[in-house]
């Protein structure tokens, strides 16, 4: 451990931003997979290599993401008893639910992902927050570092309620926390305020200093929301509707929201990073693009003239 380079650490020395990196499916398909996962987390895992391709190639084909998912803990190591569950999380506002089967055989569930959509009848229909911590350290060793705790101490919290699972990208911000079905995906979790995390995520509210962005967005919208919910001190996670996203120069984005009060517009000024590490292993020089909210204004109004390094609007 000494002297090994950990990409979180220093990505929190540097204070790399957040907001605008979550990923852009807005469906997320969930494969309950125990045991250890190599860095291409189910293709590398104990599941028939060419059933998880499979699942992989249809998911991808619906335009989800495929998550590998098991029970916190070393418990969750052999075949489940009462078979696996495969989950599809659609996280649009209107049809936000987890939808839940159980299969014996993964390979008939590959079928029928195949064919856009399990057949079989529902074991379950969740609304209710599901939470997934990224551990996956054969994909980068701080997300097994950080992730773990998190994801022990909100079992705690919340049994039965939360997941490990693969990679969620941005493995810097670890420990990263997907909460489903709202898409809310959050970095920096500490382990000590996972379970007050979990309150304010069941009492319908967002935590905009921990939050990278909502999945399914635009990284101006995702940065627009996280910007929008902290200064005008908005947490009810519905207050803020994304309306238009436009990019209006090449560092600059608008993102119009609806509010409570009316319309509003958020500014956006897009960067690129420093050449620097961005992951554990990664290369020396890697360079991130960067969204950061600027500005706000009351729709139809001239935008009140902020700067922010050589960006004026």
């Amino acid at each position: 451990m000494s002297g090994a380079y950990r990409c979180a650490v220093h990505a929190e020395v540097r204070g790399d931003s957040m907001p605008g990196t979550a990923f852009p499916h807005a469906r997320v398909v969930l494969v309950h997979q125990p045991g250890p996962w190599g860095p291409r987390g189910l293709l590398e895992s104990r599941c028939d290599p060419d059933v998880a391709r499979r699942i992989d190639v249809a998911a991808a084909n619906a335009g989800m993401r495929l998550q590998a998912i098991r029970r916190p803990g070393k418990l969750d190591v052999g075949r489940p008893a009462d078979g696996y569950l495969v989950g599809i999380a659609d996280t649009c506002p209107d049809a936000a639910s987890v939808t839940w089967w159980r299969a014996d055989d993964l390979a008939e569930m590959a079928a029928e992902l195949e064919h856009g959509w399990p057949r079989r009848p529902p074991a379950a229909v969740d609304s209710a927050p599901v939470f997934l911590v990224c551990t996956h350290g054969r994909h980068d060793a701080c997300c097994a570092l950080r992730g773990r705790p998190v994801a022990q101490a909100l079992h705690h919290a919340r049994p039965g309620r939360v997941w490990e699972t693969t990679h969620l990208g941005g493995d810097r911000f670890a420990a990263n926390l997907l909460v489903l079905p709202t898409g809310d995906l959050y970095g920096r979790v500490p382990s000590l305020a996972a379970a007050e995390l979990a309150d304010r995520v069941e009492a319908g509210e967002v935590v905009p200093e921990l939050m990278r962005g909502r999945i399914g967005l635009p990284p101006i919208a995702q940065a627009a929301l996280v910007f929008a919910h902290d200064q005008l001190a908005m947490v009810d996670r519905t207050a803020l509707r994304v309306m238009s996203v436009e990019r209006v120069a090449a560092e600059l984005g608008r993102a119009t929201l609806a509010t409570p009060h009316g319309t509003v517009v958020v500014t956006v000024a897009i960067e690129t990073s420093p050449a620097v590490r961005l992951t554990c292993r990664g290369p020396e020089d890697a360079r991130a693009r960067v969204y950061r909210g600027i500005g706000i204004t009351e729709s139809g109004e001239h935008s009140v003239a902020t700067t922010y390094g050589d960006i004026v609007t």
